[in-house]
């Protein structure tokens, strides 16, 4: 079943505007590699939804996948062969905003290469072009 809010205070949304890279949710925290966006868009509920399933039909329920995206903003569209003037259109879906720098996905729990696989196969599914990140640990 795809993502979206419980509930929200208003049902549609302004377009708005994605400027800059991503200021937080840009490194791994949960996970020890992570999927990582170099570009710039939304991704829908069913994208997030498509990428978890191919990992976790990958890695056989080995493992733990973190989704650190949630499709808050709501997309309308009006329907077809109508005229122009008649307001907004309904809530046809719901997105993610992504900026560049943003992790999508999180592994941990399995080998590299396992984790390197997966996520490959979840950025086939994904609208943006992503690279694979590992985990920085800190020398203290």
């Amino acid at each position: 079943m795809a993502l979206m809010p419980k509930r929200v205070k208003y049902r549609k949304q302004h377009r708005g505007k994605l400027k800059g890279n991503a200021q937080r949710n840009n490194y791994v925290a949960f996970g020890e590699f992570g999927l990582q966006s170099m570009g710039m868009g939304w991704i829908t509920a069913q994208q997030i939804e498509a990428g978890r399933l191919a990992a976790t039909h990958y890695l056989r329920r080995e493992g733990k996948i973190y989704i650190r995206i949630f499709p808050h903003k709501s997309f309308t569209s009006t329907p077809l062969e109508t005229r122009m003037g008649k307001g907004k259109g309904e809530v046809e879906g719901w997105v993610a905003c992504v900026r560049p720098g943003t992790v999508l996905f999180e592994i941990g729990g399995v080998s590299e290469d396992a984790a390197k696989a997966a996520l490959a196969r979840v950025a086939h599914k994904m609208p943006l072009k992503c690279r694979f990140t590992t985990r920085r640990h800190s020398l203290v």
